[in-house]
């Protein structure tokens, strides 16, 4: 009998993504928070250049675990998030800071870079389900997916606040009552539970960005003035507290992994 190696972006893997639980949710909110939060205080205490360069590689790094994992391990996994969500903060910045880009023309180029890779690895996979990450180009999608809602979000929750003048705290609500629509779409209407998923994920982005800015910036650009740094490292914490008894109880660990 002959055996043959499967290429690797087709060999079977231990599902690394975790069950969407609530632990899960509140982990993905926190990550949105302490991503604005710390990109913010980084690229303003220092070189912003470097600061860009200094994400770039810990996000290198945490996908390079992530990857090299034989399994889900959640602060692996949370770290990657969170490294995704500090990055992808920057890059949007730079596009409206830097290049002087304006939000909406961003918001509008990272939704059709999301919809070029939602479509590439729905032709390539044909789901786009996370239940079925299980391959290495799967992980791929699924990290390429990731990136770009964050970017997106990222973008999405700065032109609520600042170009439709809503402010952080109005659109931290916007955002709240936005991202139950799929769930009740879903649960009353029939909505796709893929889509829906999808959908509340990426609202997360601008959710959790929205109340971090508004505790952070200062009274006069209506927020509470505690500061990007303080959120940054209360955020941080709580990210720690949530991965910790994520892991402790294994809520979300995958179906394949008891």
């Amino acid at each position: 009998m002959e055996f043959r190696r499967l290429p690797l972006t087709h060999a079977v893997l231990l599902r690394k993504v975790p069950e969407v639980t609530a632990g899960f949710w509140i982990a993905k909110v926190l990550t949105t928070g302490m991503g604005e939060a710390t990109s913010d205080t980084l690229v303003h205490q220092i070189n912003p250049v470097f600061a860009v360069g200094l994400a770039a590689v810990g996000l290198v790094v945490a996908l390079a675990l992530q990857f090299a994992a034989s399994r889900y391990q959640p602060w692996i996994y949370w770290l990657a998030v969170v490294m995704v969500a500090i990055f992808g903060t920057m890059a949007a910045d730079v596009l409206h800071i830097e290049l002087k880009v304006p939000y909406l023309v961003s918001t509008i180029f990272f939704a059709i870079v999301l919809a070029a890779v939602f479509t590439v690895w729905y032709r390539s996979e044909h789901t786009l389900s996370i239940h079925t990450i299980d391959t290495r180009r799967r992980e791929t999608f699924y990290w390429l997916t990731v990136m770009a809602t964050f970017a997106l979000g990222t973008a999405a929750g700065d032109m609520t606040a600042t170009t439709l003048h809503l402010g952080y705290f109005v659109s931290g609500l916007l955002f709240t009552v936005l991202i139950a629509v799929p769930t009740v779409a879903h649960r009353w209407f029939g909505l796709n539970a893929i889509f829906a998923f999808w959908f509340a994920y990426i609202i997360t982005r601008p959710l959790g960005a929205s109340y971090a800015d508004w505790i952070g910036v200062s009274h006069a650009r209506g927020g509470l003035n505690w500061g990007s740094g303080g959120v940054s490292i209360g955020m941080t914490v709580l990210i720690v507290i949530v991965v910790a008894v994520l892991a402790a109880t294994h809520e979300g660990a995958p179906v394949d992994q008891p």
